[in-house]
């Protein structure tokens, strides 16, 4: 009986099969939450700001359980729930908003002493207090988008960019190949793939802008390239971080795709633009304005 070979191409072939079916399992449980909206969307968003900066921080400090690591987790989610249901339980908005200000800021003084406590480098204690705002901001954004009046039609057009940028990007870039877009911080991803993503963005984002009764849908093509854009750029942001810390992948909770942050990093950037580009124009509370509707 031979040995079986294992070739690169038996390799990719297998990772993109469990990536598929990872995102089959993934993408109807977060299309239901998504759906059902409410309460059990911001503790689903909750869990994942903890799953985020217990991430980010065995990215930058290393894995580690110990009770100030476990403080800065608890205060992440803590940032987002108090987001999530301050108003709902009478606080008013200014004290909401100051709230989680003051938690980010003790997560930020928590994470920096346990940098201080273990002695770890200068690069170290630049980059580990952010984790809490790079995984409570984003989360709180989703919040937001979701709790205004067409929120289940905004989170829809932010989702379905994302992923057809993450798509398209991927078997353009696969099919196309050609220059690199930055080698040194993602190999594997190339200016057709770029392109390719943004160009499956935009028709994803006036497909659902279409049937969420978008009155103008040229506005709606160039916040969807814009979010686009967004996406791709979080993606290069997260790359850069592994890089720079010597990390492949950010962990390994979704198999084919490693961690919570390699899956959500272009969606972290995208929400955060959406939630600003809908800010400027009258607010994600004004159905009339935000992302689709101009």
């Amino acid at each position: 009986m031979s040995d079986a070979t294992v070739t690169p191409g038996d390799d990719k072939s297998r990772e993109l099969k469990l990536r598929i079916a990872s995102a089959l399992v993934i993408a109807p449980v977060a299309l239901g939450i998504t759906w059902i909206g409410g309460v059990p969307f911001a503790l689903l968003l909750v869990a994942c700001a903890v799953l985020m900066m217990d991430e980010w921080t065995s990215i930058v400090m290393g894995a580690s359980r110990a009770p100030l690591r476990l403080g800065q987790l608890a205060l992440a989610g803590l940032a987002v729930a108090v987001a999530a249901f301050g108003e709902d339980l009478g606080a008013p908005a200014l004290a909401v908003a100051l709230a989680v200000i003051a938690i980010l800021a003790v997560t930020w003084f928590v994470s920096a002493r346990e940098v201080r406590d273990r002695g770890l480098s200068d690069e170290t204690s630049r980059w580990a207090p952010w984790g809490a705002v790079y995984a409570a901001v984003s989360a709180i954004a989703l919040v937001a988008l979701r709790d205004g009046p067409i929120g289940l039609w905004l989170v829809l057009h932010l989702f379905a960019v994302v992923w057809a940028t993450d798509i398209a990007a991927y078997f353009t870039g696969r099919a196309i190949g050609g220059p690199k877009l930055w080698v040194r911080v993602s190999p594997k991803k190339t200016w057709s793939g770029a392109i390719g993503g943004v160009v499956g963005a935009a028709v994803a984002g006036l497909v659902v802008a279409h049937f969420a009764g978008a009155p103008h849908l040229v506005p709606v093509f160039f916040v969807s390239v814009a979010l686009s854009i967004a996406s791709q750029a979080g993606d290069l942001f997260e790359s850069a971080l592994k890089r720079r810390f010597g990390v492949k992948d950010s962990g390994r909770l979704i198999p084919g795709h490693g961690g919570i942050l390699d899956r959500v990093d272009g969606l972290v950037a995208a929400a955060v633009a959406a939630v600003m580009i809908a800010t400027l124009h009258g607010g994600v509370s004004d159905p009339t304005a935000g992302l689709l509707f101009w």
